[in-house]
């Protein structure tokens, strides 16, 4: 946290889906260096695929909470292990989608004190475009802001969401409304971070902590078997060329506008992950 003048700045990071063992064992690896290197405040995580690449368990996200993650958010798969039901109503420190049914367990953001006299906003928001029907996401999103302003302008949005043009035309509508909007579900890191006219920090995925070395976090072999034949295969996690993907927004808390947002990639050196519990 620093102070600049009468300013107070916070950097915000978000990490992009963490999908297995190889990106649960790259954010225990690079996420601490990270921190420490760029003055980090809080760091966000979507974990919706942390699970054997699909869901999240009460162990995990525990685990991932004692690797320096400070708050979680999930996305369409977070109901694939139900143990987490529970944890997801009694937590203030994982989310599922704000737009979701109202009587889907869990609730959809979350107002955290990050510091004495600092609290910020998490919200998590799922897109309509090649996804299940939900309710609308700007107009849930936009309603749901109206009641946090009132605690605070620090607002975090995770848009999970399948169109790149529903991703941006959310940010569009919300301008100047969030602090930083932060796309996640495709898995692929895009080049378009930037801070909107009104000052809402935007990038339209943050990309995948897991193995590139495969197809969206997947043994490639099975995925190629699947695309080309229609036959069903199992997608196991794949290993190869593990990074952690992410971007990272400076944002003033008093007036609620991003200063600035840079886009984060770091790439882990060969593992063993027989070695990792």
């Amino acid at each position: 946290m620093e102070s600049n003048g009468d300013t107070m700045l916070i950097k915000i990071l978000f990490i992009g889906d963490i999908v297995g063992k190889p990106g649960r064992i790259a954010v225990h690896d690079l996420l601490p260096a990270l921190r420490k290197q760029e003055s980090i405040d809080y760091v966000i995580a979507n974990a919706e695929n942390v699970a054997g690449g699909s869901g999240v368990t009460v162990n995990l996200f525990k685990k991932l909470l004692s690797y320096d993650i400070d708050f979680v958010t999930t996305g369409d798969h977070v109901y694939r292990r139900n143990e987490i039901i529970p944890t997801l109503t009694e937590s203030n420190l994982i989310i599922r989608p704000l737009n979701f049914p109202e009587a889907a367990a869990g609730k959809g953001y979350s107002i955290i004190e990050i510091k004495p006299g600092i609290k910020i906003a998490i919200m998590q928001i799922i897109g309509r475009i090649f996804m299940q029907p939900v309710r609308c996401p700007f107009l849930t999103a936009e309603k749901a802001i109206e009641e946090i302003q009132k605690e605070t302008k620090t607002i975090i949005i995770d848009i999970h969401a399948e169109a790149t043009s529903e991703k941006i035309a959310f940010a569009w509508h919300l301008d100047g409304r969030a602090s930083a909007i932060f796309g996640s579900h495709t898995h692929v890191q895009t080049s378009d971070e930037r801070i909107l006219p009104k000052g809402t920090a935007y990038i339209t995925d943050v990309g995948m902590t897991g193995p590139h070395e495969g197809v969206i976090g997947r043994v490639k072999e099975a995925v190629l078997q699947k695309f080309i034949t229609n036959m069903p295969a199992p997608f196991d996690v794949a290993t190869g060329d593990v990074q952690l993907n992410g971007a990272l927004a400076t944002i003033d808390t008093d007036t609620g506008r991003a200063t600035e947002i840079k886009r984060i990639r770091l790439h882990q050196g060969p593992t063993d992950y027989t070695e990792h519990d």
